[in-house]
């Protein structure tokens, strides 16, 4: 293996844990903070669910609250199984009741277990060298910490992701050394094993977790049996094993447990907007999009890395990055307007850049002890100023006031009103806080406009407000977008007005 360059100056394990510690304090800033900085629909949904879970096992639960809890999380919709929010829920029954600190700290673990994998992946695939920097990257991205942080499945996804490519590249060394006759049996086949389903039980449930992963793993896996075994594979029973336990899991959840949400997505957001992949547009979007969260310049580095890496993990790597195409082209909307549609991006990015920085150590070593200890000082600044950045992102917005805000409107909307409006995040604020549910009025964005652009919502306003009581505004912008609405709702009595918010009573015109 190659020398390390910070093993002569410091033991490489020292660094290891100093990063781990460094990444962990960075996710723990602001555990109690709203989670409106990142995404707060998707988390916000999480929440709802969470508490729905708590309420059903907390065994003195107020029944009103239980069953409006319970209401909420029917409404807002079931697209992946809810691992990450039963994990909080029941979390709650353990330390006294809800908590954002609580997904914040459960992100953390998983991402700080995910960079071990990282580490070991880049020591063994390069040097350790190699595997601190990819570590340092996939810890201090200031993209990295608040998407891994947030609450929602993608944080527990791309760690068993990153976990399970770990494992299944011990299994292709394991098998790489003495090739048999007859895979499937012999001493080296047998000592693989274990990694063969460590590897296939982590890639799996990264797919039960979120499926939108299929793309990677697929690819991935591919690559690594083609490349270990090549055309003979079938022979193989561990492939077999290790497919049945990747494929089955995710299967019976998505297809045969929940077939008509699967196919409900798949219409929404692939087959509606196909079109958008036609449009030279939308790939300067994409690239600008992902260039702004993971800086450009490293991902042209990583894109160069993963050539130069070693043989037997190269065409895995080119694989991701055709798996990451894929999915881009099956679901191209999100690739630039949702950023956590990225997440497991990083690591791939992350492990595309250890043959680089092998290279760049390995031209280092040449150097005097004062360049090399000028060269890690400027490694080091750049580490911090990432890390100053992903600290600032995370306190930069006050949102303590919005939870205030959310409930004394809660307690404005009569309890069994029904309720229709133009309101922030699905109206999931107000469910959460509130504790009110609100009916949504369209919004007018450019997805609607692709979707449906000739439609008319002011023509349909009875038919869309039938058997509703209020009219809620807090989303004043989009009231602006809509200026024939804004002339409709003029027309009826304004019930309940304060900053921030017009409730409309649609019983009484005006």
């Amino acid at each position: 293996m190659p020398s390390s360059l910070p093993s002569r100056i410091f033991n490489w394990r020292i660094l290891l844990v100093l990063l781990l510690i460094l990444g962990a304090a960075l996710r723990l800033v602001n555990l109690n903070a709203p989670p409106l900085d990142f995404h707060s629909t998707r988390q916000l949904r999480n929440f709802l669910v969470a508490r729905s879970i708590y309420y059903d096992l907390l065994p003195n639960a107020n029944p009103q609250e239980r069953a409006l809890a319970q209401s909420f999380y029917r409404a807002v919709g079931q697209y992946e199984p809810p691992i990450t929010e039963s994990i909080v829920g029941t979390t709650y029954l353990f330390t006294g009741g809800e908590s954002f600190a609580i997904p914040r700290i459960y992100g953390a673990i998983f991402w700080l277990l995910a960079g071990i994998a990282l580490f070991d992946l880049g020591r063994r695939m390069a040097s350790p060298t190699a595997g601190l920097i990819s570590l340092a990257y996939f810890l201090v991205l200031p993209f990295a910490v608040q998407a891994s942080r947030s609450f929602q499945p993608d944080p527990l996804m791309t760690s068993s992701f990153v976990i399970g490519i770990y494992f299944m590249y011990r299994w292709m060394v394991s098998l790489t050394p003495s090739p048999l006759p007859i895979f499937g049996e012999g001493p080296e086949v047998r000592d693989s094993w274990k990694w063969a389903i460590l590897a296939a039980l982590f890639l799996g449930f990264a797919t039960l977790v979120k499926v939108v992963i299929a793309f990677f793993i697929g690819a991935a896996a591919i690559a690594a049996v083609l490349s270990t075994l090549g055309t003979r594979f079938w022979k193989s029973k561990q492939v077999w094993a290790m497919a049945a336990l990747m494929i089955v899991p995710a299967f019976g959840y998505y297809v045969l447990g929940h077939p008509g949400r699967s196919t409900e997505y798949f219409f929404s957001w692939t087959i509606d907007l196909l079109k958008l992949i036609t449009s030279i547009h939308f790939y300067a979007e994409w690239l600008g999009f992902i260039g702004g969260l993971f800086g450009l310049t490293i991902l042209f580095l990583s894109l160069v890395g993963t050539l130069l890496a070693p043989p037997r993990f190269r065409w895995v790597l080119i694989s991701l990055w055709i798996g990451y195409l894929l999915y881009g082209l099956t679901l191209p909307f999100q690739m630039y307007t949702h950023s956590y549609y990225h997440i497991q991006l990083i690591p791939v990015v992350a492990l595309g850049l250890a043959p680089v920085v092998e290279a760049v150590a390995a031209q280092a070593s040449g150097l005097t002890r004062f360049w090399k200890a000028a060269l890690i000082g400027v490694i080091i600044v750049i580490i911090g100023y990432q890390s100053w950045i992903a600290r600032s992102n995370l306190v930069a917005n006050d949102y303590s006031g919005q939870p205030v805000f959310w409930k004394k409107l809660g307690d404005v909307i009569p309890a069994n009103a029904n309720v229709i409006g133009l309101t922030q995040d699905y109206g999931y604020d107000l469910m959460y806080w509130g504790w009110r549910k609100v009916n949504l009025w369209p919004y007018s964005t450019n997805l609607a406009a692709l979707k449906n652009p000739d439609r008319n919502l002011t023509a349909d306003f009875s038919n869309i407000t039938a058997g509703q009581d209020y009219f809620l505004v807090t989303a004043s912008s989009q009231l602006g977008r809509q200026p024939d609405l804004k002339k409709i709702l003029d027309g009826y009595t304004i019930a309940s007005q304060g900053d921030g918010y017009i409730l409309y009573d649609l019983h009484r015109p005006k």
